[in-house]
């Protein structure tokens, strides 16, 4: 793809024409200013590569079996994985990648697409493109090497793929547990951690189709004494020694030796892949064989993705809007958060009780059956007591028992939307058990722990009730008690000794209260119905007596405080040295629907006027950041003042705040900050990529905001602010709204639009639906296929057919 045909590029790099695609073009002396990197995955296994050709793989899980090492270097962005070309006749070794081994004066198109990515360059007359994706239903990871000979000679030349093993969370810690072997059966080189506490049966391999082929074991014989991956020792010599086995430095290399005629074309497969036990491996191995069926695994996890972000598509006046929404935004949320767990900066691996709920709860129309299958698995996640683990790690279920007063409330909450918007009541009915555990001591923060299955199970529904009665604790003021935390982890000391309060889990517990009495009544709980409408009313009540700080008449302005301290201090108060203001506890005031009209209003402004820096282009989360004051909020106080959640644009709170002003019926200001947050518009130009850093196709976690180095993105990929921007813009601003069997259409367009149009598929069944101004004269409609809409409802039918939506708004 030559320069000319990206869109939204800023020299470096940019998008295909279509979207799918984003496109980064090399050359010697010019580089991303960080890893511009892709995650690649499948619910149990994947990848991570970046620009560079660097990768790091895992099985299960992210974090504790990693197959390869995990840098997160990203100056040098080292791997553990490798690919070399070498011209047998010169000894001239290069990469097909442009790292480890740089080719002098090569030049690189790297396309970074769904589920996979492409490398192609040129070097000394051989034409390379190397594609890597993983399959869509095994854990097998391909490198697929398409070499051309454009030098008008015959060349003798080899192939060699490498990694290093690590079949644990660190090389140093796993290392002298590895052992290799060649399996008698595939023909694969295998590798095993036996001491391995949860992963001792897993079998990583690495494969190759190529009949003629050596192998190594030894990392030593590799890359040498006081070797690289840049220049390794083996590849100055003709074969690899075969050696494999115990007391080895561990690691995999098979080279495989070809003639390559003038003009003539060879496709070689490399598969790293990993099984449960030796003749899962094989198995896998030998079902994966051939290039034809390297190719059909490629066609299919194109197709998954072509499907799954088809269920939304839209065409707006804004190409930055439209890439986002079309495929990068869910492609983050699934591939990522929900899959992988884990990015460049970040190697989690862990679920998160309150973070794959939030996710999850943005993939209603893409994968409702994969939403439904989450809500199970939280559930499941759930104590006796009605609190939740706060993180845990799969298979085993080891993790982390706070007293942060969020998580258990995001199940009732995503419970609730999932049931409104795809009308599945059933799934209130599915049984889950408890776990059992000590209760988490007054005064300490978490424990880490594999916790005991409860004999006891409940339904979905139950489950929930169980959650949200576990939440109704409170403090003096008559707020929430904030124990180790809410949604702001870094704020784990407010409420510690357990009399902290907090205001913004006031106002988000009356939001699921609220939207779980409507669910109640509908299954006929009238007296927990009334319970959370009673309750509802006396915390909106508290929250306007003792959430709200300052005069209403206030030349400063006025907003909602952010917590209370154990001592009662408050925070978030006009008064307070640092953190005076923060976003969430406004943004949730409207979000809820619990603050009062005039209040609400006042709230947004004092974000827009203390927060909202359009200058730098990002919204502050809190302002002034701590850093002097005696206040001792918790680990927030590590992060230095103006990174992260510590008076840094935390992007998940920025989205919030874009949310609370569409609400409000500001829809100019809500499009203006969602401008603001799209990566694709902190990397324009060259210059704004320099100073952003991140990949500009992905969403970034956080943005700095203190010099020297504001307007620059903390980490990428890893962050749920991709599913709160993507329901941002297709639900609060777009108005495109499910429930049921249902659509209800209410855009909030910026003035300077005319329209905008989207595609929504139900089913195996398309809608186009055309938004557009009304002309003078005429009236606002709603019609489908010619008929119209009285009702203001769209009717959805599975029944094969495209149908046709036309929505004219008020000029």
């Amino acid at each position: 793809m030559v320069e000319d045909e990206r869109i939204l590029s800023n020299g470096l790099g940019g998008f295909s024409p279509d979207g799918r695609e984003y496109v980064i073009t090399l050359a010697p002396g010019r580089h991303t200013p960080a890893p511009w990197s892709n995650v690649l995955a499948n619910p149990h296994f994947g990848t991570l590569i970046s620009e560079s050709g660097s990768a790091y793989t895992w099985g299960e899980n992210a974090h504790e079996f990693r197959l390869t090492p995990w840098h997160n270097d990203p100056l040098g962005d080292p791997g553990g994985e490798a690919l070399y070309l070498r011209d047998e006749e010169t000894g001239q070794v290069w990469s097909p990648t442009p790292l480890p081994a740089l080719a002098a004066e090569a030049a690189w198109v790297i396309r970074h697409g769904f589920g996979y990515s492409v490398f192609e360059t040129r070097v000394d007359g051989i034409h390379s493109e190397l594609t890597v994706f993983v399959a869509l239903d095994a854990a097998v990871k391909f490198s697929v090497l398409k070499l051309r000979n454009d030098s008008g000679r015959p060349r003798r030349l080899s192939a060699t793929a490498y990694v290093e093993w690590v079949l644990g969370d660190l090389r140093n810690k796993s290392a002298m547990h590895v052992t290799t072997e060649i399996d008698p059966a595939s023909g694969a080189l295998f590798a095993r951690n036996a001491y391995s506490i949860e992963f001792s049966g897993r079998v990583a391999f690495l494969d190759t189709d190529e009949a003629s082929h050596s192998v190594t074991g030894d990392r030593g014989e590799f890359i040498g004494r006081n070797g690289s991956l840049a220049s390794p020792a083996a590849l100055q010599r003709e074969r690899l020694s075969g050696r494999v086995g115990g007391g080895l430095d561990p690691c995999a290399a098979i080279q495989a030796g070809f003639e390559l005629g003038a003009g003539q074309t060879r496709e070689i497969v490399f598969r790293l892949g990993v099984g449960h036990g030796s003749e899962d491996a094989s198995r896998l191995a030998e079902r994966f064989r051939g290039a034809a069926t390297a190719r059909q695994a490629f066609d299919g996890v194109r197709a998954y993705w072509r499907h799954t972000l088809g269920a939304v598509q839209v065409q707006t006046p804004d190409p930055a809007v439209d890439v986002m929404v079309n495929g990068w935004l869910i492609y983050q949320t699934l591939a990522c958060r929900l899959w992988a767990r884990g990015g460049y900066y970040q190697s989690g691996g862990a679920f998160g009780f309150r973070d794959q709920l939030q996710d999850v709860m943005a993939l209603v129309h893409a994968e409702p059956a994969r939403v439904r299958a989450h809500l199970l698995l939280a559930a499941s996640r759930q104590f006796v007591e009605g609190d939740v683990q706060h993180w845990w790690h799969p298979p085993s279920g080891r993790g982390v028992r706070t007293r942060c007063s969020d998580d258990y409330l995001w199940l009732p909450l995503a419970v609730c939307r999932y049931v409104s918007v795809t009308g599945d009541s059933g799934v209130l009915d599915e049984s889950a058990g408890f776990l059992d555990g000590r209760a988490v001591s007054l005064g300490d923060d978490s424990y880490y722990d594999l916790p005991g299955v409860s004999g006891e199970a409940a339904d979905i529904y139950q489950h929930c009730v169980r959650a949200i009665r576990h939440g109704l604790s409170f403090g003096v003021h008559g707020l929430p008690l904030m124990g180790s935390g809410d949604w702001n982890d870094g704020m784990n000391r407010v409420g510690i000794e357990g009399k902290g309060e907090s205001v913004w889990l006031g106002f988000f517990l009356y939001a699921v209260l609220d939207q779980f009495a409507g669910l109640a009544a509908a299954r006929g709980d009238a007296v927990f119905a009334a319970l959370c409408r009673d309750e509802g009313v006396r915390l909106r009540g508290k929250l306007e007596t003792h959430g709200w700080d300052g005069e209403e008449g206030s030349e400063q302005g006025a907003w909602y405080r952010r917590a209370y301290f154990d001592d009662g201090t408050p925070l978030g108060s006009s008064e307070s040295q640092e953190c005076r203001i923060d976003s969430v506890a406004q943004s949730w005031a409207v979000l809820s629907g619990a603050a009062r009209a005039k209040r609400a209003r006042m709230a947004m402004q004092a974000v827009d006027t203390h927060l909202v820096r359009r200058a730098d282009g990002l919204i502050q989360l809190l302002d002034p950041p701590f850093d002097t004051s005696s206040l001792v909020p918790g680990y927030i106080r590590g992060y230095l003042p103006g990174v992260r959640e510590n008076g840094g644009q935390y992007t998940h709170a920025a989205v919030w705040a874009a949310m609370a002003f569409a609400e409000l019926g500001a829809p100019a200001r809500a499009w203006e900050l969602l401008s603001m947050i799209n990566p694709v518009n902190h990397a324009r130009s060259a210059e704004d990529a320099a100073r952003y850093k991140l990949e500009p196709y992905v969403v970034a976690a956080d943005v700095y905001a203190r010099q020297p180095h504001v307007g620059r993105g903390g980490w990428s990929w890893h962050t749920g602010a991709a599913g709160w921007m993507y329901r941002l813009t297709v639900e609060s601003l777009l108005g495109l709204h499910r429930e049921g069997a249902v659509l209800r259409l209410a855009p909030r367009l910026p003035p300077d639009w005319s329209g905008c149009s989207i595609q929504y598929r139900y089913g195996e069944t398309q809608f186009h639906i055309e938004v557009s101004r009304a002309a003078a004269g005429e009236v606002a409609s709603l019609s489908l296929d010619g008929m119209a809409r009285s009702d203001g409802l769209i009717p959805l039918a599975d029944d094969g057919h495209t149908h046709r939506v036309a929505l004219r708004l008020d000029a």
